[in-house]
């Protein structure tokens, strides 16, 4: 009867574990989004106000070439977006993106090809956890 039991209830043990392993990975995939969003974002602010000072005459080529750089990021995005508007756009998306790698073409802004590890993913996920705790934790 014991040995009926461990087998009955190993199938649920499985299920939970996996579904914990799809949040955990999903939540690292939104993070690992969230902070190119945010660099991204960083990037285009800080070329906007080069180009500003360039319109006066207040910049140095190396400012102006990382503006261009950030330019074309940002026409890169924009290409992407054509593709998010069209149907089955989870499949061609990656689709694209691998034929880009395979022809050597960089199809992803620069701030979305980072690799930042595990531990750091996690780490930023456990900070917006205490964020949100001490929240709500306000709010009480």
């Amino acid at each position: 009867m014991r040995i009926y039991k461990v087998i009955h209830r190993a199938p649920w043990r499985v299920v939970k574990i996996s579904k914990k392993r799809q949040q955990l990975r999903f939540r690292r995939a939104m993070v690992a989004l969230k902070i190119a969003l945010a660099q991204e974002k960083q990037e285009t602010k800080e070329m906007l106000s080069i180009y500003r000072r360039y319109t006066q005459g207040q910049t140095s080529k190396e400012e102006l070439k990382r503006a261009n750089e950030q330019f074309v990021d940002i026409l890169k995005g924009l290409g992407l977006g054509v593709f998010a508007v069209l149907p089955f756009a989870p499949l061609t998306i990656p689709l694209v993106v691998k034929l880009g790698s395979l022809v050597g073409v960089d199809v992803l802004p620069s701030s979305f090809n980072m690799n930042k590890s595990i531990k750091e993913l996690d780490a930023k996920i456990d900070q917006e956890n205490q964020k949100q705790e001490s929240k709500n934790s306000l709010k009480k």
